[in-house]
């Protein structure tokens, strides 16, 4: 069985190296679904009974390790010097720096490997990230899948 979880932040980027309006500061309404399989509880009195994962549980811990961390903060990629040197004259700015250019791509692949081990087999019942989608915009995103290795 597969559950999917839909959350949504903000968060502002740049793409260094775009040809066109990408390469400007700016920010979006990032969507971020997370997609798990599992075996559906079966236990008379379990809260998760007949559940997959509580969806609330989905959110309190994507939230707890990427959400909170990314809503409201520019996402910038740490080789693109005249940005971090200009976010780092604005006091107590929530900054993220990344090792990547902060493509929707390069943000899922992110999210994905952050949180595939939060849910990994969390109630038992042999639970696994399969996809993150994350939507840059309503009509663009980018999915980063379970891998046949496992991971």
């Amino acid at each position: 069985m597969q559950i999917t979880r839909r959350l949504e932040f903000d968060a502002g980027h740049r793409i260094p190296d775009h040809r066109s309006q990408c390469r400007h500061l700016h920010g979006h309404r990032y969507v971020i679904e997370i997609t798990l399989s599992g075996k559906i509880i079966n236990k008379a009195g379990d809260a998760a009974n007949g559940m997959v994962m509580d969806f609330s549980e989905v959110k309190t811990l994507a939230k707890t390790h990427l959400v909170d961390e990314w809503d409201h903060a520019f996402l910038a990629f740490r080789d693109d010097k005249p940005v971090v040197e200009f976010l780092q004259t604005l006091p107590n700015h929530k900054t993220v720096l990344l090792d990547c250019v902060p493509t929707a791509e390069n943000l899922a692949r992110i999210a994905f490997d952050r949180l595939n081990a939060v849910y990994r087999d969390t109630y038992g019942n042999q639970l696994h990230l399969e996809r993150v989608r994350l939507y840059e915009t309503p009509n663009c995103w980018a999915d980063a899948l379970k891998q046949n290795d496992g991971a």
